[in-house]
């Protein structure tokens, strides 16, 4: 199933619900979560989430997997508070179960809607920076005003003719959201932020009607 999902045949709730059911948690997820706790985070993250937060831009983690490890990566990261979109995973009773809060209403293709929340900060008057490295980025990045993209999301932007910036580490884009202010203040509309643009849609039930759990094929890419 996951190499249906990669090519974009199959839905990544349909995929998440397949995979929960084959996690052991006879000890109530502490291994799992063990083991989450002792993968390595980007040390450029959290000095740019401070600049951008200082700057009074809002910043949130939305995640299309099972989510339980964000908060206390966060936590240990020294930004607690920062907003976490994703799925619920509760370990309990020896096993573990998912569902998902932040899905679309009338589409069940993902299991976190990450276009919903791109559309909600654009409708708010926010230009969107999306930040991304995965298949599950597919269906938002082509919504936002500008893309940093890495591993697989960098194929998906080029084959749908997305602009992008590709990215390795945190520090990369703090350094272009540090040249971004230092735009805005000179008065340098091209280089600063750009303005929010509404997209056609390519991905939902706006395209492929209502209460589909596997996407249309090909349907990632916008025109096809």
């Amino acid at each position: 199933m996951a190499a249906a999902y990669d090519a974009g045949r199959i839905g990544s709730r349909r995929l998440m619900e397949a995979e929960i059911a084959l996690i052991a948690a006879d000890d109530n997820g502490a291994a799992i979560q063990a083991t989450a706790a002792t993968q390595p985070h980007d040390p450029g993250f959290v000095p740019f989430v401070r600049r951008a937060r200082a700057a009074g831009i809002p910043v949130e983690v939305v995640s299309d997997g099972f989510g339980f490890f964000i908060r206390p990566a966060l936590a240990r990261l020294g930004v607690p508070d920062l907003p976490v979109v994703t799925a619920s995973t509760i370990f309990a009773d020896g096993s573990a179960t998912i569902s998902f809060p932040n899905g679309h209403p009338r589409c069940f293709v993902c299991g976190t809607c990450k276009r919903e929340r791109v559309l909600a900060q654009q409708r708010a008057g926010r230009a969107v920076v999306f930040i991304g490295d995965g298949e599950s980025d597919r269906y938002a990045a082509g919504y936002a005003d500008v893309i940093f993209a890495k591993r697989a999301l960098v194929p998906i932007c080029v084959a749908a003719g997305w602009p992008f910036h590709r990215w390795t580490e945190f520090t990369e884009i703090d350094a272009w959201l540090a040249a971004a202010f230092a735009a805005w203040r000179s008065g340098d509309a091209v280089q600063s932020f750009p303005a929010p643009i509404q997209k056609p849609f390519f991905c939902g039930p706006e395209v492929w009607g209502e209460g589909r759990y596997d996407p249309p094929p090909d349907a990632w890419t916008p025109g096809a």
